[in-house]
């Protein structure tokens, strides 16, 4: 229940899908973040500094920690069962969830039998 409730708050699964590439600092993370109030975005960084899912490099920026990229991946089938659900409330899109060649760019997190990729290192 504690993830669900740091992952519920506004703003806070948006911070992590934008530092699934990399390490961003304050201003670059906030302008991907629609502009996000400065307020809001320091209260979602501390939360989840203080959760251990983000931590802060010596130059200031932000990134994933090791449970921050499992959280990630971990949330990949809601991302699937999202893009399903969204299909399904408006039968103008497609439903590609089935077929990831379909016009669709498969999520870099996933392969093509849809499990998430691992390295070596995990």
């Amino acid at each position: 229940m504690a993830a669900l409730d740091l992952f519920g708050r506004r703003w806070s699964l948006r911070i992590l899908w934008e530092l699934r590439a990399g390490p961003l600092g304050f201003r670059p993370l906030q302008k991907q973040c629609d502009d996000m109030s400065s307020s809001v975005m320091r209260q979602r960084l501390t939360e989840l500094l203080d959760a251990q899912v983000i931590h802060q490099l010596p130059d200031s920026r932000y990134e994933l920690t090791p449970l921050g990229q499992e959280a990630r991946h971990a949330l990949n089938p809601l991302a699937r069962w999202a893009e399903h659900w969204a299909a399904t409330i408006d039968p103008q899109e497609p439903d590609h969830t089935d077929d990831p060649s379909a016009g669709r760019v498969p999520h870099p997190d996933t392969m093509d039998d849809r499990t998430p990729q691992r390295n070596a290192a995990d």
